[in-house]
């Protein structure tokens, strides 16, 4: 179609030939008359309260209108099979408005098929039109002109075709800096306005439990703390850009019995304290500190009620306890699992009903809108469902779209100016900054690390040299410029001084059953290991690349094993035989129980997925550029024989003190990761007397003591000596990443809140119990370098 420049309204855009003509004159200066009247209505008045708007505007609102606005629209080849608005639009059931358009545009079809032909899609500044054009279609041809909430994923980035790509949010928590958080943040909601986006579905808040869990990757870590506190500043820079933050999964989401995945998402197996201490506690934080505009309902039941049904979760919890006043959406099927999986629904339309009567506000699946406001409109004439909490459901929709600015400024004002922003260099500085940070050191036998770059020739060996799979993936910007493994060494010392094999795929042909009917390597497989000795032995070093990808993780992918999958630790020791000098690198995000490697290998690094500048990071790290300085947010075991195991936990409940039949010990704790130099801890200060409403102000000293620079992750842990219920060995309550040159130091300071000193007493009341309260602070949760005490009077 032919294609020029035109104006209209608000936009400058490239126009292709519409379905509908625009109406005349409902843009005005500093209004939109939305419902084409020809007067400024209260809702159209940006000057009036939100409270007013919303009101003004449910007021003039049908029931069709009404039950639309709680229901997701997935995008194109979702579920729109149009990738811009049709005349057949005002036949569909959206010609009255929809709540949200989700992934509209963003390239993701599913987990095997992506869009990267269609220039709506690839090209940034058609992109944008096209947006704005299909929000065009609500302002403009719906009655009341609602704008429509375009949602999209972000938890690495912004979903799109190009866009700043960070490591995954695990890795994000093994940064154990706030502030880069923060960054990551102000990005993603700026990059996600630039494109259209006004919603996005991050931080993840759920805290990790089983290292077998698929879903580790999306995950800050198993500490509730950190979760907590990066998740307070990745919404807040998410909001602070403009788009809502919509966290996930509440709740009591990531404690999957066995850490099953696919549809065993259910039945968590967790005490009711341990829920309020280590599941709730982010949402709680979050909520209260960062006033985020949405939350994603569970998939799960707890103690045999379905939390997407459930009042006492989504209000009594949700609202009235944490003080939410943003939408809820489900999450995908979570509706329909009412019926169809925890069969506490006769069918849909009782699903329907349970589920709003509960108290959510906008189901999101990727199926078609139709049944779900059928049966909501059934619902309301037939009088079970009452048109007060059909408007409460709404407001709260409108509320937020309100707060984004949505009825006044509709749409992105200039594709140029997204042009501009977008995976900008300043923003790739950022991401890069983000993957050295993520990088944790696990050894490093008598300083076998960093390399020199004047070392002959290195061959690059391992199924995760050229894969980096994981910089692409769902849930983040799809198809971004990335650096693999090969290419960051290749760039860091030239091209002619590296060789390359890959000696082993990441899985072999019979995996995962092979996990438990193990099998010795075919000729082929072999020979591909036989190949990467060639190469070792035609080299002065190697460095391997082991461990996990997207085929052994993620969304779906709960593991039975934590060993390397396929044939990799026969390739390590091939590798090992050939007495050449050998460093390890793990990519991955699940822990791996590589306890060979960890006794025979010199030095092992932990990359996670070190998102789209990986090879560059990761390179930096082994050559040197880099000190390393991440710490682990999970616990790292020895077998998965010894599951569950994980930080935080109760008195005794994970020591091996005693036992005679079985493998003791952490490969790595919490909170560990080593650096190219030392740091020494001094001086802790801590006020000793208070009251249960004092703040607890401590300090220490913290030096470097070797010959580079470095950055260290100090942290603060707690320990109620004495109390009515069992509490936590040791609880996280303050962490501080700090930069140190040689013979440098720096006076770290904490503050604990008298909130940090509650715990559930025996009539489940949260309280501060007077008595003593042990300080520890190191360098791990089992590397503690200064005790001391306080006490609460």
């Amino acid at each position: 179609m032919k294609q020029k420049f035109i104006i209209a309204g608000l936009v400058t855009a490239i126009y292709t030939a519409s379905s509908f003509a625009p109406p005349s004159k409902i843009y005005k200066k500093g209004w939109i008359d939305l419902n084409k009247n020809g007067k400024k209505d209260i809702y159209e008045d940006p000057s009036r309260s939100v409270d007013d708007r919303v009101n003004d505007l449910i007021a003039q609102m049908n029931l069709n209108e009404k039950t639309n606005q709680m229901a997701t629209l997935y995008g194109y080849k979702r579920i729109l099979k149009d990738s811009l608005p049709t005349a057949n639009w005002k036949n569909e059931i959206w010609k009255d408005g929809v709540a949200n358009i989700d992934e509209h545009l963003n390239g993701f079809i599913n987990w095997t098929q992506l869009e990267t032909k269609l220039d709506l899609v690839t090209d940034m500044k058609k992109h944008v039109w096209a947006m704005n054009e299909t929000q065009r279609f609500f302002i403009e041809q719906t009655r009341l002109g609602i704008p429509v909430d375009f949602t999209n994923e972000g938890i690495r980035g912004i979903e799109a075709y190009e866009a700043t790509g960070f490591p995954t949010q695990l890795n994000m928590g093994m940064t154990w800096n706030r502030l880069l958080v923060r960054k990551m943040g102000e990005i993603t909601g700026k990059e996600a306005r630039a494109l259209g986006y006004t919603n996005v579905y991050a931080p993840i808040l759920d805290v990790a439990r089983d290292q077998r869990w698929g879903r580790l990757e999306e995950v800050y870590g198993e500490d509730p703390y950190l979760t907590a506190r990066l998740g307070v500043e990745m919404a807040l820079g998410i909001q602070g850009a403009g788009a809502a933050s919509t966290p996930k999964h509440f709740a009591v989401y990531s404690a999957n019995k066995g850490a099953r995945e696919g549809l065993a998402r259910t039945d968590p197996q967790v005490s009711p304290r341990e829920v309020e201490d280590i599941l709730l506690y982010p949402f709680r934080k979050v909520i209260k500190e960062a006033n985020i505009m949405g939350v994603m309902s569970s998939y799960n039941d707890y103690n045999g009620v379905p939390v997407s049904g459930s009042k006492y979760w989504l209000i009594d919890r949700l609202r009235t306890d944490m003080g939410f006043t943003g939408y809820v959406v489900s999450d995908s099927d979570a509706l329909e699992y009412l019926y169809n999986k925890h069969h506490v629904a006769a069918d849909l339309k009782e699903a329907v009903y349970q589920a709003f009567m509960a108290g959510m506000n906008v189901r999101t699946t990727f199926r078609t809108p139709d049944s779900i406001i059928y049966n909501l409109r059934e619902l309301v004439n037939e009088g079970r469902i009452p048109m007060d909490t059909i408007d409460s459901r709404v407001k709260d929709v409108l509320r937020v779209k309100f707060k984004l600015g949505l009825f006044d400024e509709p749409y992105v004002k200039s594709a140029e100016n997204t042009l501009k922003l977008v995976n900008s260099a300043a923003h790739q500085q950022i991401a890069l900054q983000a993957s050295r940070e993520g990088i944790v050191l696990l050894k490093n036998k008598n300083n076998a690390l960093p390399l020199t770059k004047n070392i002959g020739k290195v061959a690059v060996i391992g199924p995760n040299v050229i894969d980096n799979d994981y910089a692409h993936t769902h849930y983040g910007p799809l198809m971004s410029k990335s650096v693999n493994m090969l290419e960051g060494i290749q760039n860091k010392i030239g091209k002619d001084r590296v060789l390359y094999a890959k000696g082993v795929e990441l899985i072999d042909k019979n995996w995962p059953e092979s996990e438990i009917f193990p099998e010795a390597p075919d000729a082929a497989e072999q020979a591909m290991i036989d190949e990467a000795v060639k190469q070792a032995k035609a080299a002065d070093l190697v460095v391997l690349f082991i461990g996990g990808n997207t085929k052994t993780a993620g969304e779906n992918k709960s593991r039975t094993s934590l060993d390397l999958p396929g044939h990799q630790l026969d390739l390590v020791k091939a590798i090992h035989a050939t007495g050449k000098p050998y460093v390890v690198v793990l990519i991955g995000s699940q822990p791996v129980s590589i306890n060979w490697v960890e006794k025979y290998a010199p030095a092992i690094v932990y990359a996670g997925y070190p998102g789209v500048h990986g090879g560059t990071a990761v390179a930096d790290v082994l050559f040197g550029d880099y000190n390393p300085g991440g710490k682990l947010t999970l616990t790292f075991p020895k077998s998965v024989g010894q599951l569950p195991l994980n930080f935080p936990t109760k008195p005794n409940a994970q020591t091996d003190e005693g036992e005679t039949a079985r493998v003791k010990g952490l490969l790595y704790p919490f909170g560990y990761g080593l650096s190219y130099t030392q740091f020494q801890y001094s001086n802790l200060k801590i006020n000793n007397q208070l009251t249960a409403q004092d703040k607890v102000h401590i300090s220490v000293d913290v030096t470097n003591t070797g010959k580079v620079a470095g950055e260290e992750v100090a942290q603060l842990y707690i320990r109620d000596v004495l109390s009515s219920v069992t509490t936590y060995e040791k609880l996280l309550k303050g962490f501080e990443r700090t930069s140190l040159k040689p013979g440098e130091t720096k006076t770290i300071q904490f503050t604990i809140e008298s909130d940090d000193l509650k715990l559930w007493n025996r009539d489940m009341q949260r309280v501060v119990e007077p008595g003593d309260f042990k300080v520890m602070v190191g360098s791990s949760s089992e590397d503690i370098r200064q005790t001391g005490i306080f006490t609460v009077l």
